[in-house]
């Protein structure tokens, strides 16, 4: 087993178990059907297996291993339909929370989103891109304020572990014009433009996504359920 890539702070074990295995799958170092080599995984990380069948319990709800009884976890095979869906949850919520908060009043909104955009057109280090997106992103669902839309964001799990304005090509571009035409809607108080915008962009990612995945042959046919 590789050793895992980048720092990871703040984490349980079982996250961090998560983690790396999200990041096995990604990097094809485990490939569709594999079986999950938990003591493998529990050494390189210095943990007992607990934590790691802790993890491996979280990725089969999150749809990433099935859990098969006295056998164990296999890799399951992504496909094109997943991914796209799972971008276009991603709109539709944030979609809402924009709608949400322009319905609360968007004037204190708009203030706090500004210095973010002025900051992303420019910036090309994905690290700091990241973190600028993310505020963005933030700061419309703490606008919105609904709990139902956090617990529902919180719900979606990451396709791609890391940061993903550096795995994915494409991506900083994209989200650069997507956060502009986003705040030209919440400057105009217009929720089904802002709705739009979120949706359109997170579209756009999934295609970038789709076409990683597709090159790195993260995509297979699923195995047929056992009858």
């Amino acid at each position: 087993m590789p050793p895992p890539k980048g720092a990871i702070a703040r984490q349980t074990s079982a996250d961090q178990a998560a983690r790396y295995i999200r990041r096995l799958i990604f990097d094809a170092d485990l490939r569709p059907h594999d079986r999950v080599p938990q003591d493998a995984v529990a050494s390189v990380l210095g943990i007992s297996r607990i934590p790691v069948r802790e993890a491996l319990i979280a990725l089969e709800r999150e749809g990433w291993v099935t859990i098969e009884p006295h056998r164990g976890a296999f890799v399951n095979a992504l496909d094109e339909a997943a991914v796209r869906d799972h971008f276009e949850l991603y709109g539709l919520t944030f979609g809402l929370a924009a709608q949400r908060a322009i319905e609360r009043g968007v004037a204190p909104l708009v203030a706090a989103l500004e210095p973010l955009v002025a900051g992303v057109r420019e910036e090309t280090d994905a690290d700091r891109f990241s973190r600028l997106a993310v505020a963005f992103h933030d700061a419309v669902v703490a606008a919105a304020a609904s709990p139902r839309i956090g617990v529902v964001l919180r719900a979606i799990s990451t396709l791609v572990p890391g940061n993903f304005f550096a795995l994915i090509p494409n991506a900083i571009p994209i989200e650069r014009e997507g956060l502009v035409a986003l705040l030209d809607a919440f400057r105009a108080g217009d929720p089904v433009r802002a709705r739009d915008e979120y949706i359109d962009m997170m579209r756009r990612q999934a295609d970038q996504v789709v076409t990683l995945f597709a090159a790195r042959e993260l995509f297979g046919e699923r195995k047929a359920a056992a009858g």
